[in-house]
């Protein structure tokens, strides 16, 4: 029977009652016709009732089948979808650390490019509650990340750091991140077989399997540095040429992430007592303060970036000035704290991180600050301290690993993911 007879039949079926319900009462004996009509109708209706149960597992499957790969993104890596408007609308630098016992991110012992001088656990330390700290932002999240999706994200990239130590030790912290997710890890290692040092210029790991490097370039000044001018005074042995960029700079071009800083040897003892004064041109600029000669060359850094750095394949990031805990001016005094402080007395602040924030806010492209100062500045309790590879120089300057550096690591994978 075809659907244009059954509907047919379903329609005398139904005129056929009708009649009957209004005249007079039915005889108590139903013809054969009747039940056949009445044999056909319940038919009918079970034969809709199971098109329906069809199509509604058809319709759930489908939705099953789609909705999958989000359920399966935000139990991986929270839902990006969500997660980009929340996190670029919020100020990820003004939150609190609160204790998190999936820290540390990794083992330092088991990563063979973690400085033996950051290595605390491996170096004596016997408290852990250091470790076990995670940055939250007031208003959003810093995104938990899956590290197999990085490592595919990175894949025939480059990722740069450029800048003093603690450049460096973040360097060294984002391998460590990374290679918690490579099977293989002889794969990973350095490009030319270098021993990571504290003098060495370039270092480049490589992760092989997946095409792609992380490296260092050791410029803490970001500026060149030069021999002393002829006719200078005796007081004068070299110059920081405010109006040059590193001479290594044209390697940092090409990139596809590009992480600057500089702060740390701003400061008299590293130039002044040393003999380094500053120059502008064929000009020694003897009696300029150190921190004019910071911002001019800063001036001088975002020329060079706004000239010849491709801002839609790099993303460009700025990390701020890292506040350091030192017990007094002479800095012999390291007192490392078991737990973060509650309020940074006056660390959260720095002349260098306003600095940077005003150069980049006149800039002509794209640059992320990562404004890690007073987030840093609680954490008096993750310093290297006494628990170096020279543990009679203490060091509330640095920090271990793990430890604070990893954290800004995240936020950055964090802009990565949701950009």
């Amino acid at each position: 029977m075809n659907m244009t007879e059954m509907m047919t039949s379903f329609n005398r079926s139904v005129s056929f009652k009708r009649s009957t319900s209004l005249g007079r009462r039915a005889p108590s004996v139903t013809s054969p016709r009747v039940r056949r009509l009445s044999w056909v109708s319940r038919k009918f209706h079970v034969l809709v009732v199971i098109g329906s149960l069809i199509s509604f597992i058809i319709a759930i499957g489908c939705g099953y089948l789609f909705l999958l790969p989000s359920f399966s993104q935000a139990f991986h890596d929270y839902d990006t979808s969500k997660f980009n408007g929340t996190f670029s609308s919020c100020n990820v630098f003004d939150g609190s650390w609160v204790q998190d016992d999936s820290y540390p991110l990794y083992n330092a012992t088991e990563c063979p490019f973690v400085e033996q001088g950051f290595n605390c656990l491996g170096n004596g330390r016997n408290d852990k509650d250091y470790l076990r700290w995670r940055w939250k932002p007031k208003t959003c999240d810093i995104l938990r990340f899956n590290v197999r999706n990085i490592l595919e994200k990175f894949r025939s990239k480059r990722v740069v750091f450029v800048g003093d130590s603690m450049s460096r030790t973040q360097w060294e912290s984002l391998i460590c991140l990374l290679m918690t997710g490579v099977e293989n890890k002889k794969s990973v290692y350095e490009m030319n077989g270098n021993k990571i040092t504290k003098q060495i210029r370039f270092l480049g790991v490589r992760f092989s399997s997946f095409n792609f490097t992380i490296e260092f370039f050791r410029s803490v000044f970001l500026v060149q540095q030069g021999w002393m001018p002829k006719h200078a005074p005796k007081r004068v042995k070299s110059t920081l040429k405010l109006d040059k960029l590193d001479n290594i700079s044209t390697h940092w071009i090409n990139s596809d992430v590009l992480i600057f800083n500089t702060g740390q040897w701003w400061v008299p003892g590293k130039l002044f007592e040393t003999g380094c004064y500053f120059q502008v041109g064929n000009s020694l600029m003897l009696g300029m303060p150190i921190l004019t000669a910071f911002r001019t060359a800063l001036g001088t850094w975002a020329s060079w970036v706004e000239k010849n750095i491709n801002t839609n394949r790099t993303q460009v990031f700025f990390r701020t000035f890292e506040p350091s805990h030192w017990g007094d001016q002479t800095r012999r005094i390291c007192n490392v704290t078991q737990n973060p402080l509650s309020e940074a007395r006056g660390r959260d602040q720095s002349l260098f991180s306003d600095t940077v924030l005003e150069v980049v806010k006149n800039m002509k492209v794209p640059i992320t600050v990562l404004h890690i100062t007073a987030m840093s500045a609680l954490r008096s309790d993750a310093h290297v301290g006494n628990w170096s590879d020279s543990p009679f120089t203490p060091d509330c300057s640095h920090w271990c690993l793990p430890g604070v550096p990893d954290v800004w690591n995240e936020i950055i994978l964090s802009y990565l993911l949701t950009d």
